[in-house]
């Protein structure tokens, strides 16, 4: 058995101590190298190529143009709106676009919605994986852009197609009030 006077002798002391300021150093080491170390948000605080409000409207606009041109997409409306991609104010911001237009009374949703996606897909978009929440719903992307195709669940004589942006609008909107501008004209 160890006797008192062992633990107050100068080795045990800088045992101790070393012992207590091994997990000191190894927990600051962990905070140095996690703040450093980039992360998934990081992307959001800073992007590559950061870009003007025209080119985020711009990116969005026209291939909401393209799907009416190339999908022959009839009655067409649509909105443009700038929006935070982080939080509600904040930037980066993303451009959306919120486009509906009439589905032909005598056409079946599901071969209907096909047929727009393949004209897509001939025209450069890749098909992703079908949203969650619409039956015979696309998902389509091309060039940092995301489309998703679908039947409107209120209106059933309404197609919606949302585009949605690359978030690298740095500006500062914090303050801004506008909210959609009506595009439809932009889109025809």
């Amino acid at each position: 058995m160890l006797s008192g006077t062992w633990l107050r002798s100068p080795a045990a002391r800088a045992l101790l101590a070393v012992a207590l300021l091994i997990p000191l150093v190894l927990g600051g080491l962990f905070l140095a190298v996690n703040k450093f170390h980039s992360s998934p948000t990081d992307s959001l605080d800073r992007p590559a190529n950061p870009v003007s409000d025209d080119q985020t409207q711009a990116e969005v606009v026209e291939p909401a143009k393209e799907f009416v041109g190339v999908a022959r997409l009839q009655k067409p409306t649509a909105g443009y709106l700038l929006m935070s991609c982080k939080d509600r104010e904040n930037p980066p911001y993303q451009g959306a676009v919120y486009l509906t237009f009439a589905v032909p009374a005598d056409a079946r949703t599901d071969k209907y919605f096909e047929g727009i996606a393949t004209a897509m897909v001939a025209h450069g978009w890749d098909e992703g994986l079908p949203p969650n929440q619409h039956a015979f719903g696309r998902t389509l992307h091309k060039g940092g852009v995301t489309a998703i195709l679908y039947r409107d669940d209120d209106y059933p004589n309404l197609g919606v197609v949302r585009l949605y942006g690359q978030c690298r609008n740095m500006n500062d909107h914090r303050n801004d009030t506008t909210g959609w501008v009506d595009i439809t004209s932009r889109v025809r």
